[in-house]
């Protein structure tokens, strides 16, 4: 017995300690930051699971802070500062110990037993053991590592909207900040209107009707302007919402204006999008790994409902007569087999077959959604860019080029003030017009880097704005 248990005994402890699966101890977060390195800015980093890390974390938030916070900046405070995001990844590390926990055996279990009667004392001990769950455990554990892959991508995804979302804030946030200054300006132009009006109307060079008309351009402009005051307090409330700031550190600054268009030559190409989709998005690759497992893990449905119970034990008994004080020793195995009188593993096997059939429709679903909205944010990517260096390079120009000639023929006395203004205020509608085809393109630029890399642009998608239309023609005199 004792030469055979020394034989047995590497045997059990290579069982032993195969059974025996860790846990990750960042939760996975290494995993998480090499699908999305790439992708994001540089020096980003995830919240740690260390306490001890906060203090330096906080710090360099406040650094970041006593500046004004770029886009790249954002989404770094983002990263680190958001609660959703720190509950997805705490999610991702719960999945890791289910992981661990499902690789892990049973214990094996110890059977005692102590039996009297008249003339004897009977002692039991068995050991028994689950033989189907150590035979499937390589299995097991391949198909446990496919699918904390597939949660891994999962994280990933999230990770890459949460930043994906704040970098649109940002945008919208630096739009609108443009967008107020450029009501403020048209605003103190209507309001001068208004009051040389007022004043002309006093000393009888104004009719009532001409003075209600300026009043209306700068009652207009007052609304324009309290609407622009309340969508840039709005949109930066959503950028430090998932920026995870509040209080002192939501008083944060943001540059004057939005990054200037990339040239032509720096633009990305549609030429191979839907190839880089279905190659790189992190939603296919997911479900692509889900299909594997499923596959993988047909062919076991009977077999497992069949014989999922197997089991095995070990016996020695001892029996003593209480007169002769003689022992009796008795040994032996036992196998459990459960017979297939009823369930033959068909049930099983059609849950199985469906379940396959079900990952291969949603991985056809997803590459079909993958190749469309390749093209279609690419479309949206490039006609963003064209209209917004139309503005730039066409429309600006313009509407400078009257205002300088609108300042020429009033101070040659062939225009009337009022036309003067009238021509300020389209002026600087046109540069808020810019502004917002500016923040489209790069909105749009956010959504294209989702679509091809990363996963489902969803509701965020950027649309092109329509341009607004003056209240007034600048042409409109007295």
């Amino acid at each position: 017995m004792t030469r055979r248990a020394l034989r047995l005994s590497p045997v059990l402890a290579a069982v032993v300690l195969a059974g025996c699966a860790s846990v990750a101890p960042d939760g996975l977060r290494s995993a998480v930051d090499r699908h999305t390195a790439s992708r994001l800015p540089a020096d980003s980093q995830l919240p740690s699971t260390d306490s001890r890390a906060q203090p330096t974390t906080e710090a360099q938030i406040a650094q970041w802070l006593s500046q004004p916070v770029d886009a790249d900046t954002a989404v770094r405070i983002a990263l680190l500062r958001s609660p959703s995001l720190q509950a997805q990844l705490a999610q991702l590390a719960r999945q890791d110990a289910q992981r661990a926990q499902a690789l892990t055996l049973f214990n094996p279990t110890l059977t005692l037993g102590r039996f009297v009667n008249g003339h004897e004392r009977e002692i039991e001990r068995q050991l028994s053991v689950n033989l189907v769950q150590l035979i499937t455990l390589p299995w097991r554990s391949r198909w446990q590592g496919w699918q904390l892959e597939q949660a891994t991508l999962t994280a990933a995804q999230q990770v890459l909207l949460h930043a994906a979302d704040t970098r649109r804030a940002w945008l919208r946030a630096v739009a609108a900040q443009q967008s107020l200054q450029a009501a403020e300006r048209m605003h103190e132009a209507a309001a001068a209107g208004g009051e040389l009006a007022r004043r002309m109307a006093l000393v009888g060079n104004f009719s009532k009707l001409e003075q209600a008309q300026e009043l209306r351009v700068q009652h207009d402009a007052a609304a324009q302007l309290a609407r622009a005051r309340l969508n840039a307090a709005l949109e930066r409330e959503q950028l430090a919402r998932l920026m995870g700031l509040w209080g002192p550190q939501a008083d944060f600054a943001l540059p004057d204006s939005l990054p200037p268009l990339p040239k032509a030559e720096a633009l990305h190409t549609g030429a191979d999008a839907e190839a880089t989709a279905l190659r790189e998005r992190l939603d296919v690759r997911a479900l692509r790994r889900e299909l594997d497992t499923t596959a993988d893990r047909h062919g076991f449905a009977r077999v497992g409902a069949l014989f999922g119970d197997i089991g095995a034990s070990y016996s020695r008994n001892t029996t003593t007569d209480r007169a002769t004080r003689h022992d009796e020793v008795t040994r032996g195995w036992e196998l459990e087999l459960p017979l297939p009188l009823f369930d033959w593993g068909g049930v099983a096997a059609a849950g199985a077959r469906a379940q396959l059939q079900h990952s291969s429709a949603q991985l056809r679903k997803a590459a079909l959604q993958a190749r469309s909205e390749a093209r279609t944010s690419w479309l949206r990517y490039r006609t963003a860019w064209d209209l917004a260096q139309q503005q730039r390079t066409e429309v600006l120009p313009l509407a400078q080029q009257m205002q300088e000639e609108a300042v020429y023929r009033y101070n040659g006395m062939f225009i009337s003030t009022w036309q003067l203004l009238a021509q300020a205020r389209a002026t600087t509608q046109a540069v808020a017009t810019a502004t917002e085809a500016q923040r489209d393109f790069w909105l749009a630029d956010v959504d294209l880097q989702l679509a091809l890399y990363s996963t489902s642009p969803g509701a965020g998608a950027a649309s092109l704005s329509t341009p607004a239309t003056p209240s007034e023609s600048p042409a409109q005199g007295h």
